[in-house]
């Protein structure tokens, strides 16, 4: 009898842990899913005005929910526009606290565009300054150990240059092995650090084993600031292009109406593609938006030989839209300039 006991206990034990494992334990999954339709008006500040018109503008999000356990993964499996994702697919190498910095970095940047791009367009007086390259990612064997994600390089060998082009440019200059001095900002501080260049893989050239992008910052008058709160990632460029717009030139353009939209944002005005977009019409159908822009980049032949899965995003955001059967009107847009002709009508 104590035999039997103590099999049944075993098998109830082992029971519980499989439950558990199934709705608690973590897997190397996530799920994407819709998020949130943020009303722009409070995020985005212009000194002087007050966004007091009717109407809104939506910043829309994806929803990252995870490491999601089996049970979450079922569960989301059955969630309309909900994906799984792996956290390589999500993060590639970077750990969390580093992918964390980048979205970080992207929305920073998005705004800096934004805020540009809108003053262009409505002529208004703006400057924009290169302050160096922005680290975005490292070799593992880069010999410039002390540079971190998130530092800025402002100088090589003590010269500056004014585009991140002319920066990787001057490094291919020179040859594997030479010795290259970098000047960079970690955290406010200045800091120097000389290593030899290394081969960048699968090329014959030199280079220093980081990824690097453009760190501007942008001055206007009236001052503008935008802060997102811990929302990341590069998408929200469009929207708060429109949202600085609207606020120091032409007040009535939303004309009482709620919309939304998304793409990249570059300082001449140019909208660029982002991903999850049919998450978000989804999310701003269920918000009630009337119109969302979609970033219009049609397939090339040269795009598709670098990315052959590569779908333009006004064409999900209207198979997302025919799903739903929604009203919302999706408005493709390759500029800023073409949202605002759009509103115009």
């Amino acid at each position: 009898m104590k035999r039997r006991r103590v099999v049944r206990f075993s098998l109830i034990t082992v029971l519980i842990v499989a439950v558990m494992g199934f709705f608690l334990f973590p897997t190397n999954q996530y799920l994407e899913e819709p998020g949130g339709a943020d009303n722009l008006k409070p995020l985005v500040t212009v000194t002087g005005k007050t966004d007091k018109a009717a109407g809104q503008y939506l910043l829309m999000t994806v929803g990252i929910v995870g490491p999601a356990s089996p049970a979450m993964l079922v569960w989301g499996h059955f969630r309309p526009f909900t994906d799984q994702i792996s956290k390589q697919e999500l993060m590639g190498d970077d750990n969390t606290a580093t992918y964390n910095q980048l979205q970080k970095y992207y929305i920073e940047s998005a705004a800096n565009n934004a805020i540009g791009a809108a003053f262009k367009q409505a002529h208004k007086p703006v400057t924009v300054n290169h302050e160096g390259i922005y680290v975005l990612s490292k070799l593992a064997n880069s010999p410039f150990k002390q540079l971190a994600v998130g530092d800025t390089i402002t100088a090589l060998n003590g010269k500056t240059y004014q585009s991140a082009d002319d920066y990787v440019n001057a490094i291919k200059k020179r040859s594997v092995g030479s010795q290259l001095a970098i000047t960079y900002k970690h955290k406010g501080q200045v800091k120097h650090e000389t290593a030899k260049l290394i081969r960048l893989p699968g090329t014959k050239k030199a280079g220093i084993g980081i990824t690097l992008t453009e760190n501007t910052q942008v001055t206007t008058k009236p001052k503008v600031s935008i802060d997102a709160g811990d929302i990341g990632g590069p998408s929200a460029g469009l929207m708060f292009a429109l949202q600085v717009y609207t606020t120091i030139s032409e007040p009535n353009l939303r004309a009482g109406r709620m919309i939304a939209g998304t793409g990249t944002m570059a300082l001449d005005g140019t909208v660029g593609q982002i991903g999850g977009i049919d998450k978000k019409v989804a999310a701003a159908d269920a918000k009630g938006a009337t119109i969302f822009f979609a970033p219009n980049q049609p397939a090339t032949k040269a795009i598709k030989k670098i990315d052959p899965t590569y779908v333009n995003n006004y064409d999900d955001a209207k198979k997302a839209a025919a799903t739903l059967h929604t009203k919302m009107k999706i408005v493709p847009v390759k500029t800023l300039q073409d949202a605002i002709d759009y509103l115009k009508r």
